[in-house]
């Protein structure tokens, strides 16, 4: 071999040397790239399903505050209800007083006209009185505070209503208070 040979054998080898450390440097340079790549892609991932969770949270809240803002609709009355309910409770007991005297038939006439204007009043906005005697004794709606043995009646019916109970709508505002066959 000529030194002519073996100078272009050796520029090829330090050219192929150069190749390869280009090449380990161009793998690493990818290596690198593909590592910050899969970095990105977790970090893309992680905020999407942030914004995925923060968007269910919002839609959940969106229906809570509609929700509250119906039942506040819907029961608006119930507190001037509750309060009314023992005046109106003092009404039927006022009304239940025998009248001797045409002035007293007289006041109790009008006391009878208030006390239904009332009533239609509740009626309108929902207020319902609980069915009580006679009918099947229910916990939701019946409070027991007597219980007695009727042979003649069947068992766990209420015989008699001591305090009339009242629901708004579907909610039960306060139980009737009642008596109930064993």
């Amino acid at each position: 071999m000529e030194e002519n040979d073996v100078v272009e054998t050796i520029e090829q080898a330090e050219a192929e040397l150069v190749e390869e450390s280009e090449i380990e440097e161009s793998q690493d340079e990818l290596s690198k790239a593909n590592e910050r790549i899969a970095e990105l892609e977790a970090k893309l991932s992680d905020a999407e399903n942030r914004i995925l969770r923060n968007q269910a949270d919002f839609e959940n809240y969106k229906r809570r505050v509609r929700l509250d803002q119906e039942s506040a609709t819907t029961y608006r009355a119930q507190s001037l209800v509750n309060d009314l309910l023992p005046a109106l409770d003092n009404f039927e007991r006022a009304l239940q007083v025998e009248a001797k005297d045409e002035h007293s038939k007289s006041i109790l006439q009008g006391m009878d006209m208030v006390y239904r204007g009332i009533v239609e009043a509740l009626k309108k906005e929902g207020v319902e009185a609980i069915e009580s005697v006679g009918v099947q004794f229910d916990p939701h709606f019946h409070q027991a505070v007597m219980q007695v043995e009727e042979a003649d009646a069947e068992s766990n019916i209420v015989l008699e209503e001591f305090q009339k109970g009242y629901k708004l709508k579907d909610r039960v505002l306060r139980p009737a208070m009642v008596k109930v066959n064993q």
